[in-house]
């Protein structure tokens, strides 16, 4: 069964409460799920998994697909580091250059993809 898609409404009004700090974890695991659901329909595929740890995880961009063990690419990062890099308030290369984002694989650098326009 596929995850819930998460309506444009609720995913911005979680974007707003995180914005405003000391969101509830809802609302934050709502908005790391809303901004993932973007980046998969910006870049479908599975050549690159993106891991939120513990919100969610999606594979994104076309290419060779993985089906056992852990993938050749792999992104993971904190909610909080997601949310900016998504959203356009951090540079991705910044976030990845400070070791807060973990990108492994020929495919692993999403920065042509972001920020995501919620």
């Amino acid at each position: 069964m596929p995850p819930r898609r998460i309506e444009t409404g609720d995913g911005r009004a979680a974007l707003a409460a995180v914005a405003a700090e000391d969101a509830p974890r809802a609302a934050t695991a709502t908005a790391v799920r809303y901004l993932l659901q973007l980046l998969v329909e910006k870049a479908p595929g599975n050549s690159v998994e993106m891991r939120v740890p513990p919100f969610g995880a999606v594979q994104v961009i076309e290419g060779p697909r993985h089906t056992r063990g852990t993938p050749p690419n792999v992104v993971e990062t904190d909610a909080a580091t997601w949310i900016a890099v998504a959203t356009g308030q951090e540079n991705w290369m910044d976030a990845a250059a400070s070791g807060r984002i973990t990108a492994s694989g020929v495919r692993a650098d999403l920065s042509h993809l972001l920020p995501l326009r919620p």
